[in-house]
């Protein structure tokens, strides 16, 4: 029951009880329709002068509320059930058994076991036989049949493969539905066949659209066009496509821009390796020319190069008085072929540098490893704490909680005397007992929250005491007032009649 509708006469029952999901959603369908329709109306004659009166008094305001369904148009696939009878009194009555399990058919074989997200009874019949024309049917089997329409539409997401069966369905409904019909009379059969909605007979559209089944096509059109989904996905297929094509576009154009970038680098590479060229056959002409002037040169100033030689010597002679001071010849005569070699330039600062060394070493030799190691870590700036010098912080101190322990030790040395060994032993021996009671008094631990204080048995179960609703007790200790006995929630014992039984926070984890 979908959609329970109770009238105010008695007796109170469903008035909508075939009402199934199927037709639920069609009649959601149609009310909101309408509702959208009389909606704008209603805006409109609040605006004022926007309704016609001869439309308002003629009432052609509301045709579009009471047009004709679209239901040969509405649905992409269709099922045709042909009901056929050996005679006509046989075909009124057969068919009459039929129209009474298209109910069935449609709600509960067809909409609950295939994938479709919409299936739809058309209640009007057609006095003529649509069945295939390879179907054995005899002439008065033709003439004495009706037609009934269902229109469906398929869930995609739910449809596994391309074909949908519906002959299980069919099958079933012959033998569990229809086989009930007594006397059931040879000739007596119902034809199925499936059409799309381009291959519907003609006759579906003539009482309905003025222009018969091409106006009908038409408007299939229109509502096509106008379904807000359909739009939807036609704008997303041109934006895709104009996506794709300035993507295209700009590939093109990428690629374009490379092969100039190419182009114009093998032309860079080409004028690069021309401009070295030159530069080459400059320098190699340069080289040349300079080589060319300097053996000209040599020819006319044969005398050139002796003139250096001689101001070199010149410059290590003053070089060497200046070393020189107050040394020997022969010292001197040492320093200078030093010089001459290179040796002595710079000699002082490695003299400097030696002495300092020399004396770092000393030091260093004197020390240990140890105190070379704190050395190097004072120059870089850290402070050094020996063992002896680090202090714990806090070690020397007694914490609150044991202070009781100190003060009961100094009370039990006051009260036994300190001359006699034997008091003094018992006083040793005796003293941790009134110790540790004076340290529970001191040391006692108070919560602010109230805890509930439970027991526990050998298995480690919290031990139900009971209330007011509830007396544990493991046997029938006989009959009381407003209790009964019995296996709850909380174990065996006696319950409180008609209350609900609350179990406590303190046992809810047992």
């Amino acid at each position: 029951q979908v959609a329970p509708m109770i009238p105010p006469a008695y007796p109170a029952m469903n008035s909508s009880l075939s009402v199934s999901r199927q037709t639920l959603q069609i009649m959601q369908e149609e009310f909101s329709r309408a509702h959208i329709i009389v909606d704008k109306l209603y805006k409109d004659y609040l605006k004022g002068d926007v309704l016609d009166e001869d439309k308002v008094e003629s009432g052609e305001i509301w045709k579009e509320l009471f047009e004709p369904s679209d239901f040969f148009i509405g649905y992409p696939h269709y099922l045709s059930l042909c009901i056929v009878g050996p005679s006509q009194q046989d075909a009124q009555s057969w068919a009459g058994f039929v129209e009474s399990r298209l109910r069935k058919l449609v709600s509960d074989m067809l909409g609950r076991s295939l994938p479709l997200s919409k299936i739809q009874l058309w209640p009007k019949k057609f006095d003529a036989c649509v069945a295939d024309r390879t179907a054995l049917l005899t002439h008065a089997q033709r003439a004495n049949s009706i037609t009934y329409f269902i229109g469906f539409r398929v869930d995609t997401m739910r449809m596994r493969g391309d074909q949908l069966d519906v002959e299980r369905q069919l099958a079933n409904f012959r033998n569990y539905e229809l086989s009930r019909f007594h006397p059931l009379i040879p000739g007596m059969d119902i034809l199925p066949r499936s059409f799309v909605v381009k291959e519907l007979p003609t006759i579906c559209f003539e009482d309905t659209y003025e222009g018969g089944k091409v106006a009908a096509m038409k408007r299939r059109r229109i509502l096509i066009e106008a379904d807000p989904k359909r739009k939807e996905a036609k704008n997303k297929m041109k934006l895709a496509k104009l996506k794709k094509r300035m993507e295209d576009m700009q590939r093109k154009k990428e690629e374009a821009e490379s092969a100039n970038i190419k182009s114009n680098e093998e032309e860079t590479a080409d004028d690069g390796i021309k401009e070295v060229d030159a530069e080459e056959e400059a320098s190699d002409s340069r080289k040349r020319k300079r080589e060319e002037d300097t053996a000209q040169e040599g020819e006319l100033n044969p005398a050139k190069g002796e003139e250096e030689e001689e101001e070199e010597a010149a410059l290590l002679e003053s070089a060497l008085d200046t070393i020189v001071g107050h040394k020997t010849r022969e010292e001197a005569e040492i320093d200078r072929q030093k010089l001459l070699a290179g040796e002595l330039l710079g000699d002082g600062e490695e003299q400097a540098d030696q002495g300092d060394t020399l004396e770092n070493v000393k030091q260093e030799r004197k020390l240990t490893r140890a105190e070379r190691e704190e050395e190097i870590l004072r120059r870089s700036g850290l402070v050094i704490v020996s063992d002896d010098e680090a202090t714990l912080l806090g070690g020397n101190r007694i914490l609150p909680w044991r202070h009781g322990y100190k003060q009961a030790i100094a009370g039990v040395k006051k009260e036994e005397p300190s001359d006699e060994k034997e008091g003094d032993d018992k006083a040793d021996i005796k003293a941790p007992k009134q110790v540790k009671s004076l340290i529970r008094v001191r040391t006692a631990i108070k919560f602010k929250t109230k805890f509930d204080v439970v027991e526990l048995d050998a298995s480690g179960r919290v031990i139900d005491k009971g209330d007011d609703d509830y007396m544990p007790s493991i046997k029938w200790i006989g009959r009381k007032g407003g209790f009964e006995f019995k296996l709850g929630e909380r174990g065996l014992g006696y319950y409180r009649t008609g209350k609900k039984v609350a179990v406590p926070s303190n046992v809810a984890y047992s």
